[in-house]
């Protein structure tokens, strides 16, 4: 394949290329209505904390003119007047003990001549991976924190340090075998001085196959893992869509050996996602398979950059060249699984493909 990077189409789609980067800076930066990309049954996103609304809440002394019922006999004086400065904490330089007045408007004094410390600004997420896994937190595609689930494959991640603003927050997490979950994209507007935390995670199952083709009529293997105890829904895709449950075990991990009669002797795809508690994860990755005439064993799973055509872990012009090859043409069958891997996986090259590759740009 020839690419011709020096004529009026390549730079037409490189136009188009430039206005992806910012529509998908627009979105995911810009959003004031934050929503779970992927969308999780229970995901929600909350000010647990906001020192400046005149309401006492966890993590503070006070809020404003809200002192909880506190008063200067109940932090040991005997008198005088408790108030709360901006960071929320009390302000004793008004209280007095006994007999010591004068001491008490010197340490008003004092009060004054002291600063405030500026509340913290902060993040907390909470959700479900692995058991034991390590999960990674993405800031504005950078790696910010990571943390070990539990052995009930709960995680806590606390962000500190932040700015207010719109970020652009991702989670995956790998399981036990090293296959990498799909990446959980949201953006989350954080309020100055405020703790905000986005809860109700819930990181979609690994997926694999024993096979990268199967004779038609054996078993095919598709296994993974998630929470421990899940239900686990299968998707194979068809001409007709197969849905299959198997509950995970103790550790998450789940197998399904699925019979490939039903399905006609060409490529086929398969997803998988957990509901726990009443609460459901996405859909995993999309992994594909061949229905044929010969059983082939699979590979180990690559890791791969999302918008990598080319293999070369990095996203850049060639990749661009690459996408912009298929760009409002039929693809070719070599290149769908990577489309449905790398890009939008909607089975065309488009503007949506062009923002993906944008968003993960490493030049």
């Amino acid at each position: 394949m020839k690419f011709q990077f020096l004529n009026s189409t390549f730079y037409s789609l490189f136009s188009i290329f430039c206005v992806a980067v910012l529509l998908s800076t627009f979105y995911f930066l810009l959003s004031d209505s934050p929503a779970l990309a992927s969308g999780t049954s229970n995901f929600k996103i909350e000010i647990l904390t906001l020192c400046g609304n005149n309401i006492k809440e966890s993590g503070e002394q006070c809020d404003g003119t809200d002192l909880a019922g506190a008063s200067c006999t109940s932090q040991g004086y005997t008198g005088g007047t408790l108030s709360c400065n901006s960071s929320c904490n009390f302000v004793t330089s008004a209280c007095t003990s006994g007999g010591g007045g004068g001491g008490g408007g010197g340490g008003g004094g004092g009060g004054g001549g002291g600063g405030d410390v500026a509340p913290a600004t902060s993040a907390i997420f909470n959700g479900r991976a692995y058991p034991k896994s390590t999960v990674t937190l993405l800031k504005d595609a950078q790696i910010a924190a990571t943390t070990i689930a539990g052995a009930d494959s709960n995680f806590s991640i606390t962000l500190t340090g932040l700015s207010g603003g719109n970020y652009l927050f991702s989670i995956y997490s790998e399981d036990n075998k090293g296959n990498r979950s799909s990446l959980l994209t949201f953006p989350v507007s954080v309020t100055s001085g405020a703790t905000t935390q986005v809860s109700g995670i819930f990181l979609a199952p690994t997926i694999a196959v024993d096979k990268s083709e199967v004779k038609r009529g054996d078993n095919i293997a598709i296994f993974g893992q998630s929470v421990p105890n899940s239900e686990i829904t299968i998707s194979v895709n068809s001409d007709e869509e197969f849905f299959n449950k198997i509950k995970a075990d103790a550790s998450g991990a789940y197998l399904y050996n699925f019979d490939t009669s039903p399905l006609t002797v060409e490529q086929h795809f398969t997803k998988s996602k957990a509901a726990l508690n009443g609460e459901i994860s996405s859909f995993s990755k999309t992994i594909s398979f061949v229905v044929g005439t010969k059983n082939i064993l699979a590979q180990p799973t690559a890791k791969f950059l999302k918008g990598d055509l080319n293999n070369d872990s990095r996203v850049n012009l060639v990749d661009f060249s690459i996408a912009a090859y298929w760009y409002k043409r039929p693809i070719s069958a070599d290149f769908r699984p990577k489309e449905i891997e790398r890009l939008s996986g909607d089975g065309k090259v488009d503007l949506v493909d062009f923002s993906i590759m944008a968003f993960y740009w490493t030049g």
